[in-house]
């Protein structure tokens, strides 16, 4: 399937192909070495230049397209996507990016059993907001210096580890994953409880283990900004379309009830003049 030179509509809305001079230029093709590469990429690889496994861009922006495409009606049915992304190229732009969409995200550090034990993550969650309470209500007031410190620090190590989901109430619809050799773990429980996985796959990865794979370097910071991108371009495209779709909703029972109590006044009008 060839890339188109410039950017098109897909599907009649607003998610556009990546222009292939793009991906070349972010260095989305960049894979490990030949020595490091898994077996299973062999589809996504189109070439080997200087020991290095090249991806195929072609089937990068195919398969870019079936995550944005199915991103974006998680976000349209109003369901939480989690970004995973705790390597250092990739944490500052997750955040950075993701925040604004109010979705969750993990940057700092996965803690095993964040998915198949969320009742404890729960309680975790509940335990912040009870220091956070302890800290309006007076209770901080009748601590001494030291206790107020040990618990300040206990809230903010917490914090760090949970990331963005001290806000969800419950688990994720979806993941998106930078590395999925370094997330393992998450993919592994993501897995486990049947939860859709989206994530960049380079070379040196098994993209089978994830529902959309996108072939691409996962080591470069411009390759993870484009990507991420065009993940958060079709998140907010989703949300706008649910708020679209309620307003019109809203609309239309407007005008239902509009005709009902229309209705209603002329028959008790013409029970009036019958009388």
């Amino acid at each position: 399937m060839p890339v188109s030179t410039g950017t098109r509509k897909v599907n009649n809305n607003k998610m556009a192909r990546l222009e292939f001079k793009q991906l070349l230029d972010a260095g989305v093709h960049f894979g490990h070495l030949k020595r490091k590469w898994n077996p299973n990429m062999a589809p996504y690889i189109f070439d080997e230049k200087k020991g290095i496994h090249i991806i195929d861009l072609n089937k990068t922006a195919v398969k870019l397209e079936e995550a944005a495409a199915a991103m974006k009606s998680i976000a349209r049915s109003g369901k939480k996507v989690l970004f995973v992304a705790t390597k250092k190229q990739a944490k500052d732009i997750v955040t950075e990016k993701v925040k604004a969409t109010g979705m969750p995200y993990v940057t700092e550090r996965w803690s095993g059993g964040m998915l198949t034990n969320f009742g404890t993550i729960r309680r975790t969650i509940k335990k912040m907001a009870t220091i956070d309470r302890m800290k309006t209500d007076g209770t901080f007031d009748n601590m001494s210096k030291r206790e107020r410190l040990q618990v300040s620090r206990q809230r903010e190590k917490m914090e760090k580890n949970l990331g963005s989901i001290a806000d969800l109430t419950r688990l994720p619809s979806a993941l998106f994953i930078v590395d999925i050799v370094k997330e393992h773990i998450a993919v592994a429980e993501a897995k486990k409880l049947n939860i859709p996985t989206f994530a960049m796959v380079d070379t040196n990865s098994d993209p089978t283990k994830v529902d959309f794979p996108i072939p691409a370097n996962d080591d470069a910071t411009k390759s993870i900004e484009l990507i991420v991108d065009v993940m958060i371009q079709a998140i907010n495209e989703g949300i706008e379309e649910r708020k679209n779709d309620k307003t019109a909703v809203d609309e239309n029972d407007a005008e239902e009830g509009a005709e009902e109590t229309a209705e209603v006044e002329a028959g008790e009008e013409a029970s009036e003049e019958n009388n």
